[in-house]
């Protein structure tokens, strides 16, 4: 029996015993669909990450019995590493660059594909092709182009422009590992502007049109704000594949020249895996999780001031 209360009046519904024995054998069904999904996540996702969280509190050095340390490794990081705070300065400066320019590039050019007269679909895929090529891949193909006397120098030399090698320049090192970053990661936000464009309604751009509106007027005040839940959505991603960047700088420049292009990314590989610190390196995994949620956080409550939802 089943009671259900509607204000002052109370209904007792009688419960079908056939109805609830399909109920749960369905239940059972689609548990024992969802278990292997389930097994999976708990095995390398939730239990990585508890395991993660404890190391980062201990001193465990790959081999040997861990130590409980307390706040030891967060204290060190913080105010002996001499090398924590450039690293942090390297990622927040690759962040920013390079959060601005992919959203411009991508935004430039899905407009472009939205007002092509033809091949738009042929442009989707030629842009898109680099987002799905493995990073280490397109890491390698650019070191090759970039390396002292590789095909970049060659082409700054027969043009007779002087400059230092992209990837031994510690002011330029950063800048190229950017420029490949640009160039796999562009696709992605191209294609996903480009369809929010495509959806913008007609009628309104009429409108516009026919009260005299510009082109510039047209896509400024009708349709960045109408695709500006995509422009928030590709923001906030670039934003945290940004923070997390390592492909690129482990084939490119392993960190250097110096420290000119070490990330938190590759700090938490070079102390975990190249100096057997996995303690010390779960405890820059979390503070660079900890700089993500907050730079996430902070882009939720600023998204309340540009972005407009058709309610």
């Amino acid at each position: 029996m089943t009671a259900i209360e509607t204000g002052a009046t109370r209904i007792v519904v009688p419960v079908n015993p056939k109805k609830s024995r399909i109920a749960a054998r369905e239940a059972r069904t689609a548990l024992f669909f969802l278990l292997p999904g389930l097994i999976g996540m708990i095995l390398f996702l939730v239990l990585p990450i508890l395991a993660s969280v404890v190391l980062s509190f201990t001193n465990w050095k790959l081999l040997g019995t861990p130590e409980f340390v307390g706040f030891a490794n967060y204290q060190r990081l913080l105010t002996a590493d001499p090398q924590f705070w450039p690293v942090l300065r390297n990622t927040l400066f690759f962040t920013v660059e390079y959060l601005i320019l992919n959203l411009v590039i991508s935004l430039a050019l899905a407009t472009w594909i939205s007002s092509a007269k033809f091949g738009q679909k042929w442009f989707r895929v030629i842009f898109f092709l680099p987002t799905f090529t493995p990073g280490i891949a397109v890491s390698i193909v650019w070191l090759l182009i970039f390396m002292p006397g590789g095909f970049f120098d060659g082409v700054m030399q027969a043009i007779s422009v002087t400059m230092p090698n992209m990837l031994t320049n510690q002011g330029l090192a950063m800048q190229a590992v950017i420029i490949v970053s640009l160039w796999a990661g562009v696709g992605y936000n191209t294609v996903l502007f480009n369809a929010a464009l495509d959806m913008v309604p007609q009628s309104y751009l009429e409108a516009a049109r026919i009260d005299g509106a510009t082109a510039w007027d047209r896509f400024w005040k009708i349709r960045l704000p109408l695709i500006s839940p995509t422009l928030f959505f590709g923001m906030v991603m670039t934003a945290i594949s940004s923070l997390q960047v390592f492909d690129q700088i482990y084939v490119m420049t392993r960190g250097g020249p110096g420290n000119a292009t070490a990330t938190l990314g590759y700090a938490i590989y070079q102390r975990g895996f190249q100096n057997f610190q996995m303690g010390y390196a779960s405890t820059i995994a979390w503070v660079m999780f900890a700089m993500i949620m907050a730079l996430t956080a902070f882009q939720f409550w600023l998204q309340r001031k540009w972005v407009h939802y058709d309610n």
